[in-house]
């Protein structure tokens, strides 16, 4: 397992010191005694293809200002948080700690398992389905990612799409895998839902 940075690894109430905090109202309590097992990651821009606008934060905060994009009309009641988004610079921010249960996933299904909000961390990249990701973003998400593994009985890590198939695309075909397990070293069995080398 790859050291995590200290500064990523996760306070006993489930904040990372590395983190910038921005606290979400969207999220509850996980069910009582349930581990945290599996980390599920995301993409995510707004509006839909641009960076660091500012309104992943808004939206997540329940603040967005529908007047700046047509297409946040169609997100007007949506309310959804992640733990974590990571900027196209490799900035972390937070939202919800990781003992609690972020509103990331919806409805998904983990290998049998229904509801992965109850047991998982989600982490948002910001980016698209058809542009890559930064360099730094596979830092910050392969240090995230260790970290995790070192506080938490992570089991699994998949993307939205593998727990949400036919509803969900991201993190999309953009996203290295391989590229994401080196850095993080995260071992193949890790990542059910990739080809094994």
């Amino acid at each position: 397992m790859a050291d995590a940075p200290r500064d990523y690894l996760p306070d006993a109430d489930g904040w990372v010191p590395a983190a910038r905090r921005v606290p979400s109202p969207n999220f509850d309590a996980r069910p009582d005694g349930m581990p945290v097992d599996l980390v599920v990651l995301h993409n995510i821009s707004l509006p839909p293809g641009r960076f660091g606008t500012g309104d992943i934060e808004a939206f997540f905060q329940n603040r967005l200002d529908i007047t700046r994009d047509p297409f946040f009309e169609t997100i007007r009641d949506v309310r959804v948080s992640a733990h974590f988004l990571i900027a196209r610079t490799g900035a972390l921010v937070q939202f919800v700690a990781c003992t609690q249960r972020a509103w990331h996933a919806g409805q998904s299904d983990f290998c049998g398992r229904q509801r992965c909000n109850d047991f998982s961390v989600g982490i948002e990249i910001e980016g698209a389905d058809d542009q890559p990701f930064t360099l730094a973003q596979y830092d910050t998400v392969a240090a995230l990612v260790a970290a995790l593994r070192t506080a938490y009985p992570v089991q699994a890590i998949a993307g939205h799409s593998d727990i949400a198939p036919g509803r969900k695309t991201d993190p999309g075909p953009h996203f290295d895998w391989n590229r994401f397990a080196r850095l993080a070293q995260v071992p193949p069995a890790l990542l059910p839902y990739q080809p094994r080398p």
